[in-house]
């Protein structure tokens, strides 16, 4: 079966970035592109869709695309639509403006509870960063249980025939060297099993949020294994998702590791 990659539009500026990048996310992937419009009502959902299918058939002609109009909430269409799919998209404005439906109140909830990669596309991502053309795919790695992350970031490091850095953050005095305190038992078989991605590994002794943060001005994206904690209003992300979510100088994109169940929260 064809995979598929789903994306969220609302008539936002930041929405059309989101669709930008989810065309060119199905292209490089060889898959289909969905368009998801939540409405109250299905009547409404014409205009947008329209302009956004005329969008993907001018630039991008050879790219299957169909559209779904969905009554219901955008994190309860996004969540429904894209249960089965290879990667969500949305669009947010971060800490900025609130403006449309996608704003950085629906990519947090959505990260919270998707159970399948989520992209989040940023929206104070210049078109002067965009022309710069980073070579890099930037990994955030906690410990060996952030297996589907680390496989994400190198299959994304293949796709876009660029390195990979992984960072590592750590609060003890490394004794060895970086490579040696990065998880290897994680590491060593998908360098094996990608042997053409140029691999950087980075161990830093400050705070994760802070080192990858910095770290994000110079990739193309970064990929976070996100732990999702218990709580009264439902699942909460860590803190170092929380942050990669509205301070990212790059899109996010966000693994989810198992569901939000009763324990320590993790730092993610």
């Amino acid at each position: 079966m064809k995979p598929r990659v789903v994306v969220g539009v609302d008539g936002s500026i930041i929405a059309v970035r989101a669709l930008d990048r989810a065309a060119e996310e199905a292209a490089r992937r060889g898959a289909a592109l969905e368009v998801v419009y939540a409405v109250p009502d299905l009547d409404e959902a014409g205009p947008i869709l329209a302009s956004s299918l005329s969008r993907l058939r001018e630039r991008h002609p050879a790219l299957e695309v169909t559209s779904a109009p969905v009554v219901a909430g955008p994190v309860e269409a996004l969540l429904r639509r894209g249960r089965d799919a290879a990667l969500t998209v949305v669009g947010t404005h971060g800490l900025g403006g609130l403006a449309g439906l996608l704003t950085g109140s629906v990519s947090l909830r959505l990260a919270a509870h998707t159970a399948t990669p989520l992209l989040v596309v940023r929206g104070d991502r210049s078109l002067e960063r965009d022309s710069l053309g980073f070579q890099e795919v930037l990994l955030g790695l906690e410990s060996d249980a952030d297996a589907d992350a680390a496989l994400y970031a190198f299959e994304e490091a293949a796709r876009r025939k660029v390195r990979l850095r992984i960072v590592h953050a750590w609060t003890h005095r490394p004794l060895v060297a970086a490579d040696a305190v990065v998880p290897g038992h994680l590491v060593a078989p998908l360098r094996k099993r990608y042997p053409q991605v140029e691999v950087e590994t980075q161990a830093v002794r400050s705070g994760p949020a802070h080192s990858l943060i910095d770290a994000t001005s110079g990739a193309d994206v970064v990929v976070i294994a996100a732990r999702r904690r218990p709580a009264r209003m439902g699942p909460q992300l860590g803190l170092v998702t929380h942050a990669l979510l509205h301070h990212s100088h790059c899109p996010v994109v966000v693994v989810p590791v198992g569901d939000a169940s009763p324990g320590t929260p993790s730092q993610r």
